[in-house]
C-alpha cells in the first residue's frame, strides 16, 4: 500500500460556532463519496464560506489501506471504520446525506437521486472503483474482491468456513480435503492477502483443529505479469516473491486465468482445484464517470484537465480512482490514497480561489514513497531511491498506517492487537458470520472423496 501523505486526515480548522453562517447567500458544493479524496476535499472546504453536502452509500468511512486485515480476521470493521458524521462534526457548513446517485443534469447542475435532487453550484465526484473481471462479471460470486467491509467480512467468512468444513468432513470419514486457497492478481492486495493467509494456515490455527492440519493448506497467488507487485522496482519485487515464498505462499507469475468455476481456477488447459478463490486482479472506475458525458479512458476513469475538472465544465470535478490525469513526467497520477488526498485537498483550494477571483492552479502529484505489507515482519519499501525491504520495511509500514488511522481509539486498538498476534500469532475477529455454505464444497467432496457425503 502506497503511505498515507497528510499530517492528520481531520486536522481541518473549525467554522467559529459564535459566528453565525447565513447559508442562503453561500455558495453549494456537492460532494460524491466519502473516500479520501471526498472526505478531504471535504474538510479543506469547510473552511470556507461555502455550503457542503456530503453524500454516499455508507455512513462510514472506510480505511482501505487495511481491509486485508478484517478479511484474514486480524482486525474488526469497527477498528478500520469510521461514521462520517464523527469524522466533520462540529463543521456546521458541512451536510452529511446518505444514499446513492443515478445520474446528473450538468446543463440544470443537479446531482439526481432516486428520491429527490441535489442542486450545486460546484460538484466533486470521488465515487471511486469496483473489482474489474475482464468482461467476465459471472466470476464475482465465485471469487469476490476486496474494496468494502462487506468484501471483507466475506473473504473471512469463506476462508474460515473451509477449515471449519473440512473439519467437520474429515472427522466424519478420516480423510482430509485438500484446501488450496488461490488469490489471483499479484498487486499490493494480492500480496498481503497471500502472506497473510500463508500465516493463518502454518501459524494462527496450530492446535485448534482435532482432525486436520491446517500447515498442508495451500497458498496459491497468480499473476498474470512476469513478476509481482509490477508498480515497483524489479528488486523490491524480486524481494517481495522470496518473502512471499519463505512464508510458504507459492508464487506463479506470467499465469493468465482463463476460467473460474465453483471449485477450480483454470490457466488455460490447466485446472487448478480451490476451496476458496479471491480476486485482486483488477479494477474498474465507477459507472457515475461514464454518465457525466465526459471522456473516459478504457477503464472507465474520467480524462480530466489539469485543475480537476472535466472538459466544458469548469464547476465539475473529478478525483480520486475515478480520475485519470498524467503527472509531468507523462505517468498517470495512480490510483492510491496519497493521490486522492491530494487531489481532494486541490480541489477544495481551486474552488476557493475561483469564490476569492484568483487563478486556478493545475494539479501537482508529490509521491512520498511507497509500501506494501507482505506478512510477518516482511514488507517493501521505497523512499525515492532508498529501497528497504524486510523487517525495517514492515516497521516502517506499521507505524505509518497506525499514524494514520482515524480517531485515537482506533489506532490504540489496532497498535494493541499487532502487537498481540506478533507474539502470540493469535488472531482475534475469527468470527464467520452469514450461511455456512461454500460455492466449492460439494464438488470438492465429490472430486476428492466420491463416497462422503456433502457437507453443504
Amino acid at each position: 500500500m502506497q503511505i498515507l501523505s497528510t499530517a492528520n486526515i481531520v486536522s481541518s480548522v473549525r467554522l467559529d460556532k459564535t459566528n453565525p453562517i447565513d447559508k442562503k447567500r453561500l455558495p453549494q458544493v456537492v460532494i460524491i463519496g466519502a473516500g479520501f479524496g471526498g472526505l478531504n476535499a471535504a474538510l479543506k472546504l469547510a473552511r470556507y464560506p461555502v455550503r457542503i453536502t456530503l453524500l454516499d452509500r455508507r455512513n462510514h468511512h472506510n480505511f482501505q489501506p487495511l481491509l486485508y486485515q478484517v478479511a484474514t480476521g486480524g482486525l474488526s470493521p469497527g477498528e478500520i471504520a469510521t461514521p462520517i458524521r464523527w469524522i466533520v462534526r462540529g463543521r456546521r457548513n458541512i451536510e452529511v446525506l446518505l444514499g446513492e446517485v443515478e445520474d446528473f443534469d450538468l446543463a440544470r447542475r443537479v446531482v439526481k437521486l432516486a428520491d429527490r435532487e441535489l442542486s450545486y453550484d460546484y460538484l466533486i465526484v470521488a465515487a471511486g472503483a469496483s473489482h474489474a473481471y475482464f468482461g467476465h462479471d459471472e466470476w464475482e460470486p465465485l471469487a469476490p474482491g476486496l474494496k468494502t467491509i462487506e468484501d471483507a467480512l466475506e473473504i473471512r467468512r469463506r476462508v474460515l468456513l473451509a477449515f471449519e468444513l473440512a473439519e467437520r468432513q474429515a472427522s466424519s470419514n478420516g480423510a482430509q480435503v485438500q484446501l488450496n486457497f488461490v488469490i489471483v492478481g499479484g498487486g499490493p492486495t494480492g500480496v498481503e492477502l497471500a502472506g497473510t493467509l500463508s500465516e493463518i494456515a502454518h501459524h494462527a490455527l496450530t492446535g485448534e483443529f482435532n482432525f486436520i492440519d491446517p500447515k498442508h493448506t495451500r497458498i496459491v497467488l497468480l499473476e498474470g505479469g512476469p513478476r509481482v507487485l509490477p508498480t515497483y522496482p524489479e528488486d523490491l519485487s524480486r524481494s517481495a516473491e522470496d518473502q512471499l515464498r519463505a512464508l510458504g505462499v507459492e508464487v506463479h507469475t506470467s499465469t493468465m486465468v482463463t476460467g473460474v468455476e465453483p471449485a477450480a481456477v483454470y490457466m488455460g488447459a490447466t485446472r487448478l482445484p480451490a476451496a476458496v478463490i479471491l480476486w485482486a486482479a483488477g479494477v474498474a472506475a465507477s459507472p457515475l464517470g461514464k454518465k457525466l458525458g465526459a471522456p473516459v479512458d478504457r477503464a472507465g476513469r474520467v480524462l480530466v484537465k489539469g485543475d480537476l475538472s472535466i472538459p466544458g465544465h469548469p464547476e465539475v470535478f473529478v478525483i480520486g480512482d475515478l480520475a485519470a490525469l498524467k503527472d509531468e513526467n507523462g505517468q498517470l497520477v495512480p490510483g492510491v490514497a496519497p493521490a486522492a488526498i491530494q487531489e481532494g485537498k486541490a480541489t477544495a483550494r481551486n474552488i476557493a480561489r475561483d469564490l476569492q477571483g484568483k487563478p486556478r492552479q493545475n494539479f501537482h502529484y508529490v509521491n512520498k514513497g511507497s509500501l506494501a505489507t507482505i506478512g510477518r515482519a516482511a514488507a517493501i519499501a521505497q523512499f525515492g531511491r532508498i529501497h528497504i525491504s524486510g523487517f525495517v520495511a514492515w516497521l516502517s509500514w506499521l507505524f505509518v498506517h497506525v499514524f494514520f488511522l482515524i480517531g485515537f481509539r482506533n489506532r490504540v486498538l489496532v497498535l494493541i492487537q499487532w502487537a498481540w498476534s506478533y507474539f502470540t500469532y493469535e488472531r482475534g475477529a475469527q468470527l464467520i458470520t452469514g450461511d455456512h455454505t461454500l460455492p466449492s464444497w460439494s464438488e470438492l467432496e465429490r472430486e476428492q472423496n466420491p463416497s462422503a457425503k456433502t457437507a453443504d
